[in-house]
């Protein structure tokens, strides 16, 4: 059961690591650079960075959740209470983020991904980057927290 669960918190802490990594960037750099932009470059930078990422970024996001909520039941399981208790903290601020993502960040994405597919600079673009930049660092604590809680996780087993 520990080589189970020494696999599923070590994935998870891989794969979460990647969307923290990539939210950490995002609140440290893109959001002063893209203050620094005209509206055009605002509007086709930002598309295309989300109609890549909304692609891909799905993948290493659920399969961290996947992982976490397996070595969750595993380390309960395995009647160890503490690793259980912190991956399953893990798997609350997880669902917290995606939560604040879909209901903030995705509409935001969908928006500027279909103004750059159609050419066009939306007349609200910077509402929408103040929008998306308002829950940015409440979503890179979130994924410190997850982090932090699968990491003690893996050290209580």
């Amino acid at each position: 059961m520990e080589i189970l669960f020494q696999f599923a918190i070590g994935l998870s802490i891989l794969t979460t690591a990647v969307v923290y990594g990539t939210d950490f960037f995002c609140a440290l750099v893109l959001r002063t650079a893209f203050a620094r932009i005209d509206d055009r470059a605002l509007a086709a930078v930002t598309g295309r960075i989300h109609e890549v990422a909304d692609k891909r970024m799905p993948i290493p996001g659920a399969v961290g959740v996947v992982a976490a909520v397996l070595a969750t039941g595993i380390a309960f399981l395995d009647g160890k209470a503490a690793a259980g208790a912190l991956a399953a903290l893990a798997v609350a601020t997880l669902a917290i983020w995606l939560g604040i993502y879909a209901r903030i960040s995705a509409p935001v994405n969908k928006e500027l991904t279909a103004a750059v597919l159609a050419d066009r600079v939306p007349a609200d673009v910077r509402e929408m980057q103040r929008t998306w930049d308002s829950v940015i660092v409440v979503r890179v604590i979130l994924q410190g927290i997850a982090l932090v809680a699968l990491f003690l996780a893996a050290l209580a087993m």
